[in-house]
């Protein structure tokens, strides 16, 4: 059969070895029909033979690029797909998908769509995730905006808050502040990514500091409830200069830190003198 005619691609009479046109079975009636309905459908005669029509359909589209016949399965009442290998570049574990239908009471098989499919060892990019869900910390440039949602659950109406002192003073008064303030579970999220990220106490750093931050004089601690445990850094010497630091951490720069002025350990006594040198004559051998 010649891909040059688009009529031959379309059609194709049932092979020989079918015994000619396949007649459909009766409609079945009453309870019948429910499980009819119920069975799954099986690969029509017609349509399954149409291997060559499909193969056609599918060079139609791809042209070189079509590989080895992979099978065929029945996809619905005289509809049938038949699969063929992809060799496209890029697209290892892909197939050509070819839908072959035959009309009720036809002899003919007809190709309904040619697509390229994914298989199960496809190369295929990552599930799509809406933006909000893609950004991460330091993604927000100058100018960028990032609106928090308004059910975010890291928030809390400021009125409703009970945790921080500061903000005690403003339960009577709605609408005054900040409209919304940390929730306990804001709180807990930003301690737990402050200890496990930078300036936590199981940094190398900390490990090797002569004193924690608790007791450091350029710690400006936090108010509220994340006092106890944070503060910012104000020693324009240490690495985490303006940022928070936990209490339990520590550095180099240490407000007391201070350094050994003993001085050099004596060395042991002098083995060996070549300060004097001493000069002895000898008797001349000339006659």
């Amino acid at each position: 059969m010649s891909s040059d005619a688009p009529g031959e691609i379309l059609s194709q009479p049932p092979s020989p070895e079918l015994g000619g046109a396949v007649a459909d079975p009766a409609a079945p009636a009453g309870d019948d029909a429910v499980t009819a309905e119920a069975r799954p459908a099986r690969v029509d005669a017609v349509a399954g033979a149409a291997v060559e029509l499909a193969r056609a359909g599918a060079v139609e589209v791809g042209g070189d690029q079509v590989g080895d016949y992979l099978g065929r399965s029945a996809i619905a009442e005289r509809v049938v797909e038949h699969t063929f290998a992809a060799t496209v570049p890029g697209y290892r574990g892909w197939y050509w998908s070819v839908v072959v239908a035959r009309a009720s009471r036809s002899r003919l098989a007809t190709v309904d769509e040619v697509v390229l499919l994914p298989g199960g060892e496809a190369l295929r990019a990552p599930a799509w995730l809406p933006w909000v869900e893609r950004i991460r910390p330091g993604d927000l440039g100058a100018g960028d905006l990032l609106p928090s949602a308004p059910d975010d659950d890291r928030l809390v109406p400021a009125y409703v808050d009970d945790a921080d002192d500061d903000m005690i003073e403003l339960a009577f008064e709605v609408g005054l502040g900040r409209p919304r303030v940390l929730s306990l579970l804001g709180r807990l999220d930003a301690a737990d990514r402050w200890l496990s990220e930078g300036n936590g106490p199981e940094t190398p750093m900390a490990r090797q500091a002569p004193g924690h931050c608790g007791t450091c004089g350029f710690l400006v601690p936090l108010t509220g409830s994340l006092r106890a445990a944070f503060g910012v850094c104000a020693n324009a010497m240490a690495a985490a200069d303006a940022q928070v630091v936990a209490v339990d951490y520590g550095c180099g720069a240490h407000s007391e830190a201070a350094l050994d002025s003993s001085g050099p350990a004596e060395g042991p006594g002098v083995v060996y003198d070549d300060a004097e040198i001493i000069i002895e004559s000898q008797p001349s051998e000339l006659p």
